[in-house]
């Protein structure tokens, strides 16, 4: 007779249980409008709205837009990912999921698939808004810069899943905002060089994912080839989101208490 436990069958990632999460999860944002616009548009209209604050000035924006392209998916991103995960904890939801044949790891998985797929979509509208309708003026290739974005909003993907587990409310999910992006952002070299920094926040602006994204961003928008920097800060990236997801695996809970 098989001794195999529930916990044991679904500790190994299932690529079935996997997509199966993503598919629910799509089906739920389908019949949400607000998040769907907050996701796609958003980062858009901030583009729009930076190009025409400097519109005396079409190097300032050519300056920073290449950065801010990274930047705004991963804000949404985090904010999307960390409320819709939280509603679905404190609704009772993750409770009856992992009561089935369902590890965390497909769990969070799936939810990465999921809004990773909005991601692609969302990165991508961001990408030619800001290239051929904005005038973003770019070096290198425009495909590079959709890379670099379209990480950086699996990265806010990965964060939001990750804070998701340590908030007992939607306000509290809002709240760690300031606390994980926000010194990213003002440490990741879009204000000023990181060189230019105090050592200090200098040291820790080199242990911070979006530096490097911005870094990335950076390399695109000076070099038409690609440039070992550059594979350098893509590989970072991506490797911070699939550390934060295993993180946010481990620490994902079952309800709110």
């Amino acid at each position: 007779m098989s001794t195999t436990t529930p916990a044991a069958r679904t500790a190994a990632l299932s690529t079935a249980r996997t997509t199966a999460t993503a598919a629910r999860v799509l089906r739920q944002l389908r019949h949400d409008p607000r998040t769907i616009a907050l996701m796609l548009l958003v980062p858009c209209l901030m583009l729009v709205l930076l190009r025409y604050v400097f519109d005396a000035s079409p190097r300032t924006f050519d300056d920073i837009g290449a950065s801010l392209l990274g930047i705004f998916p991963l804000i949404t991103m985090f904010l999307v990912t960390s409320i819709a995960t939280l509603r679905e904890r404190t609704s009772g939801t993750l409770e009856r999921l992992l009561a089935m044949p369902l590890g965390k790891a497909d769990l969070i998985a799936g939810y990465a698939l999921a809004f990773g797929t909005v991601a692609v979509v969302q990165s991508a509208l961001a990408t030619g808004l800001a290239v051929w309708f904005l005038g973003l003026d770019v070096t290198g290739s425009p495909w590079l810069l959709l890379l670099v974005a379209l990480l950086d909003a699996l990265l806010g993907t990965a964060l939001g899943l990750f804070v998701s587990a340590f908030a007992a409310s939607e306000f509290q999910a809002v709240q760690f905002m300031p606390a994980v992006v926000f010194p990213q952002l003002l440490l990741c070299g879009l204000f000023t060089p990181r060189a230019d920094m105090h050592p200090v926040l200098e040291a820790v602006s080199d242990v911070l994912p979006m530096s490097y994204a911005v870094d990335g961003m950076n390399e695109v928008l000076h070099h038409t080839d690609l440039t070992s920097v550059f594979v350098r800060d893509v590989m970072i990236v991506a490797g911070c989101a699939l550390l934060v997801l295993a993180l946010g695996a481990v620490t994902l809970r079952r309800r709110t208490d």
